[in-house]
């Protein structure tokens, strides 16, 4: 009563505070709706960015030309991740062009892609289907050909087929000429880039020389192996020094992620697999006692393989079951029986077993009126024609078809899905006599044929086979569903999550360096949840339960470390610095030993323990030197060579793989004499390659951000 009365009390104070809560809430959301429409970016160049429905639009556009120039209806997860790669990569690369492009007052005009399509020796052109059948190569009369019947097209009085096809094709050209203008363009801007490095005379004879005068060289070398690592001492101020001087070679542009996983694959329990054993006996003797039908039979096994009643080679069965085929006669059945290579148990039942040919060759004419018995009244014309000798192309001909032999193998049906009339028409083909005339009536039309060569006796088989791949139950699934959510919700720190795994029975993966650009995490499908999650998230942030792959994964996620963009910290690259201090240290500790020792003789560093010695010869200033002896490639002994002089001996040489002291015995040059217009080519090429990595350096001062992961 006491708190009632306290709430009556406050009662105007409460009805005040809650109407304002309402308030707020009610225009918050009304807010939301009312305010304009807010695009989410999917990345940003230059400042300029990209919105989520126009990176879409970018990558539907680009898959539909994948899908055009491979026949493909659809595509599979991995492809569409390599595209939208590729249309980001592009888009970025054509953004920073256009942008150098525009201040420097560089343009396309459509009379110049014009003239490329009249000229038709651009590659992009000779990937297009406006080609000249016999020679290959691009036709600019057939495109035109193209584009004036499209824009005359009436989908009214063609068929839908075809209509969507020019549509399709239409839609493709506009691509093709987008992507000509972005090339041509690049191509300009490199051709600028490149053509500011100018070749002279200098360089020319410099680059010369370096390749043509060749030395002879006696040396000896103190090897690194010889001292032992862990004699060799490091300081901080070590790895500070070393980090100091190669820092740019630790600076990251994107933000990279570390993190630890649990992978959990669900799989059949013994009880499921016990289970689908009981199930395979009893399909198993029901092809043993089976007698027809085996179609709807085996079918209603639920067999991933279906049942075609036709016959075919070894090279359309597994090849399990081709591995048994010969164990088993005719009416036989082998099974049940585990496959490891595929996780079936499987069984089957040998039909038949013959010789038929492989390969029929067959000519053949469709009837097909406005109605069936036009259709027949045509057809049993054409047949009593055919019947009494008429020539069948002549006749074929009348009906605007060719009635050519065709060759139909063994290889052009068996990877098809074979049933209703498909089967019916490659049944009778296959059936039919050599010579024989034949009519086949069939729901489009009908078909007379008459098949007019056999060839290539080859074994084939009807086989009726169960195959059932050993899967988890429901029951199963969701017993490791609870366990391993109990598990997560019990460990949510990363140090529990780690330390209490192996217990559990669980493995805990590491992942350094985790890009936002990725699309899986461990290279299993439908992670990409749990890959945003990881991107914003806490260090030391656990995840909840992700279910993922093909609804056979659960994974949970620990944020283990963040790396911004810029220098990594020196902690985190020790282990890369060490071996480079290491065998800086040791060529010091060696070249003071020497010099302590007046170890400065070939002959004196050959006489020290552990040394090495050989002779190399036609050592140039333009090729590393391999050592033989040591293993090594050392630009060190190649560096030395353009100022050695006969019987002088250098001073002790820090190389890679050890310590040198090596005596030029003999120098000539080369066979090869001077031809300035040819080094100028070489030389000008050179320039070109390395002007070609102009985009890397446009990408590190455009600011570039990629935040696809957010919606992609």
């Amino acid at each position: 009563m006491a708190i009632l009365q306290g709430i009556r009390s406050k009662g105007p104070l409460l009805v005040t505070v809650i109407g304002l809560a309402l308030f707020a809430f009610i225009a918050g959301d009304a807010w939301k709706v009312l305010q304009p429409y807010q695009s989410h970016d999917v990345g940003e160049i230059n400042g300029e960015s990209l919105s989520a429905q126009d990176f879409q639009d970018l990558v539907e556009e680009y898959t539909e030309v994948v899908k055009f120039t491979t026949g493909n209806s659809s595509l599979a997860d991995e492809q569409s991740n390599q595209i939208k790669d590729e249309v980001w990569r592009n888009y970025v690369n054509n953004k920073l062009i256009e942008n150098e492009a525009k201040k420097l007052g560089i343009t396309v005009t459509n009379e110049e892609i014009q003239s490329i399509i009249d000229a038709g020796t651009h590659p992009i052109l000779s990937q297009t289907p406006f080609s000249n059948p016999q020679t290959g190569v691009f036709d600019k009369d057939l495109l035109k050909k193209f584009l004036v019947d499209y824009n005359n097209m009436n989908t009214a009085q063609m068929g839908q087929q075809y209509a969507e096809y020019y549509q399709r094709l239409f839609t493709y050209w506009q691509f093709i000429e987008k992507t000509l203008l972005q090339s041509r363009l690049q191509e300009k801007y490199q051709a600028l880039v490149t053509n500011s490095i100018l070749t002279n005379n200098v360089d020319v004879e410099s680059a010369f020389n370096a390749r043509s005068n060749q030395t002879d060289f006696v040396f000896a070398a103190i090897p690194y192996t010889s001292i032992a690592d862990s004699t060799i001492t490091i300081t901080d101020a070590d790895y500070k020094a070393a980090y100091n001087k190669k820092k740019e070679q630790f600076r990251q542009f994107v933000e990279t992620r570390d993190i630890k996983y649990i992978d959990v694959q669900v799989t059949a329990s013994e009880q499921d697999r016990a289970a689908l054993q009981q199930e395979m006996e009893e399909y198993t003797e029901q092809l043993q006692n089976a007698d027809g039908e085996y179609a709807t039979l085996v079918r209603q096994t639920g067999s991933s393989i279906s049942f075609a009643d036709i016959l075919q080679t070894k090279n359309a069965l597994p090849a399990d079951v081709v591995a048994r085929l010969d164990s088993v006669n005719v009416g036989g059945v082998y099974g049940p029986y585990f496959n490891s290579q595929d996780n079936t148990l499987n069984s089957f039942k040998k039909l038949v077993a013959t010789t038929a040919p492989d390969s029929i060759k067959y000519c053949q004419i469709m009837i097909a009126e406005s109605d069936a018995a036009k259709t027949k009244q045509q057809a049993d014309s054409i047949y009593t024609a055919l019947k009494k000798g008429a020539n069948f192309e002549e006749v074929a001909s009348k009906y605007g078809q060719t009635g050519a032999g065709n060759w139909l193998a063994s290889a052009n049906y068996e990877t098809a899905q074979l049933d209703g009339e498909n089967l019916t028409y490659l049944n009778a083909v296959m059936s039919a006599n050599q010579g024989e005339l034949n009519q086949l009536e069939l729901s489009q039309g009908t078909l007379i044929f008459k098949v007019l060569e056999k060839k290539a006796m080859t074994n084939k088989y009807k086989v009726a086979i169960v195959k059932r791949p050993i899967e988890f139950s429901k029951e199963t699934y969701s017993k490791a569903y609870n366990d391993f959510s109990q598990f997560i919700a019990a460990n949510k720190t990363l140090n529990d999550l780690v330390n209490n795994a192996e217990d559990a029975g669980y493995r805990v993966f590491d992942r350094a360096d985790l890009y936002s650009s990725e699309h899986t995490i461990g290279g299993i499908r439908g992670t990409k949840d749990a890959l945003r999650w990881a991107f914003e998230a806490k260090k030391g942030d656990v995840s909840g339960l992700y279910e993922c792959g093909e609804s056979d994964h659960m994974m949970v996620v620990a944020l283990a470390g963040t790396y911004e963009e810029g220098y990594r910290p020196l902690a985190l690259v020790k282990d890369q610095l060490r071996p480079e201090i290491v065998r800086e240290k040791k060529a010091e500790k060696i070249i003071a030993d020497l010099k302590k020792n007046n170890s400065t003789t070939v002959a004196a560093v050959a006489a020290l323990p552990n040394a090495s010695t050989d002779t190399i010869k036609h050592v140039t200033f333009s090729a590393p030197t391999y050592i033989p002896s040591i293993s090594a490639s050392e630009l060190a002994i190649s560096a030395y060579s353009s100022i050695a002089k006969i019987n002088e001996t250098s001073e002790p040489l820090k190389g890679n793989a050890g310590v040198y002291v090596v005596e030029a015995i003999a120098q000539e040059k080369s066979s090869e004499t001077l031809d300035k217009e040819t080094e100028k080519t070489s030389l000008q090429n050179m320039y070109t390659r390395m002007a070609s990595q102009f985009v890397s350096d446009l990408y590190l001062k455009a600011n570039v951000k990629d935040q696809r992961y957010l919606f992609f």
